[in-house]
């Protein structure tokens, strides 16, 4: 076997084919497209360049023939934040051979070893939590845009290299031609009638409002989670920039409270429903099978990729608000029958909360990984506690 790091156009397209060749007979599957992947590890476009290094390698047989491929990476401003210094592995994919897999595993091994690493995370992106994170374990069904999918014999790989738990990501499937709960429904039009609240869609025109307002609002309502680093301006504009052929302004939304922002929430539509049909490819004729598609009504999933609360609002029933607001969109349009809620990680109690109060259903099971390298008893991603409201009141 050989391993080669990819370094120009050949080698990165390879990246590209190994998925391809070990999906060829999965019907499930969806290619992500060569652009987004590209984008990851191109430096002139991913920020994350700018405290952060990455690497790629793919493997070939003994006939030449691809078999796996694999991507380490090191965040310096969150690598440095846990008990060991901690870096990333990810875009792991791999024929059903163990020690195929354990030699990827080896590879990004050593080059975080040799940066001062101690341990790595996996299957991660390079980048936010939002796309590209975890290993799917349970709900093998159609991976929305983003989110990760494996073929399940990955699982073993990661358990019996030495990988352990650091915590589980749950998707869940909402019915939105389904009624709400009806104690839900009461919540939202309370909340929506008090004076001092306004729900406000997105809109293009006031693009830079609206980033630096969801910007406050995500430094808030996260950092109560250990290792918690601030969200970029430049990495969402940069996002806002990528996602703007496939965004609807009234899939995201911004709350506030007297014109202070208080929570937020975004969704888009799941256009891996069409990119099913493109193979990761977005040239001409599939930019028209696309507006083919999409004319069709092709879309009738939307995913939730975010949603935050700052502390001091997060028992007022904002999110209720948001949701109401949500589904009168929904209404607007009939061809969707379906929300993905993803993902909440098991250290999220009041999210897992919240998605239980809209009725919705469970769907999808990710796990994200740790490896120490010197085996000693890894530590689990602590609970964001449900308290958190009274200790910024404090």
């Amino acid at each position: 076997m050989q391993l080669v790091e990819v370094k120009d156009k050949k080698t990165a397209k390879q990246f590209l084919d190994v998925a391809r060749i070990i999906y060829k007979n999965d019907t499930v599957w969806v290619c992500p497209l060569d652009s987004d992947i590209n984008d990851i590890f191109d430096p002139k476009k991913n920020i994350f360049y700018s405290h952060g290094d990455a690497i790629r390698w793919i493997l070939l047989n003994d006939n030449g023939k691809l078999i796996g491929r694999v991507a380490a990476f090191i965040n310096e401003k969150k690598a440095f934040n846990f008990d060991q210094p901690t870096g990333g592995m990810g875009f792991f994919e791999c024929i059903n051979d163990e020690k195929t897999a354990f030699l990827l595993f080896d590879k990004c091994r050593k080059w975080l070893s040799k940066r001062g690493m101690k341990a790595m995370d996996g299957p991660i992106n390079f980048g936010e939590n939002d796309n590209f994170w975890g290993l799917l374990v349970e709900g093998y069904t159609h991976p929305s845009y983003g989110m990760s999918y494996n073929h399940p014999y990955y699982k073993d790989f990661f358990e019996k290299y030495g990988f352990t738990k650091y915590f589980e990501q749950v998707t869940n499937h909402l019915d939105i031609k389904k009624p709400f709960p009806e104690r839900f429904w009461k919540i939202a039009e309370w909340i929506c009638k008090k004076p001092d609240y306004n729900f406000e869609h997105f809109r293009y025109s006031k693009t830079e409002k609206y980033i630096r307002d969801i910007k406050e609002i995500y430094d808030n309502a996260w950092k109560f989670h250990e290792n918690f680093t601030p969200v970029e301006v430049e990495d969402m504009k940069e996002t806002l920039r990528k996602a703007k052929p496939i965004l609807e302004e009234e899939f995201i939304w911004i709350v506030y409270n007297k014109e202070r922002p208080i929570a937020f929430l975004i969704m888009l539509p799941d256009v891996n429903q069409i990119f099913k049909h493109l193979n990761g490819k977005m040239h001409l004729l599939n930019k028209l099978k696309f507006l083919y598609y999409k004319k069709r009504n092709t879309i009738t999933r939307a995913r939730v990729t975010v949603m935050g609360v700052i502390p001091e609002f997060q028992k007022y029933g904002i999110e209720s608000g948001i949701f109401w607001h949500m589904k009168n969109i929904m209404d607007k349009r009939p061809h969707y029958n379906e929300l993905e809620l993803s993902w909440v990680g098991d250290f999220n109690p009041k999210m897992q909360a919240l998605h239980e109060s809209t009725g919705s259903k469970f769907a999808k099971r990710h796990i994200t990984y740790r490896k120490l390298f010197d085996d000693t008893k890894s530590k689990r991603s602590s609970i964001i506690s449900v308290d958190t409201r009274e200790k910024i009141l404090r």
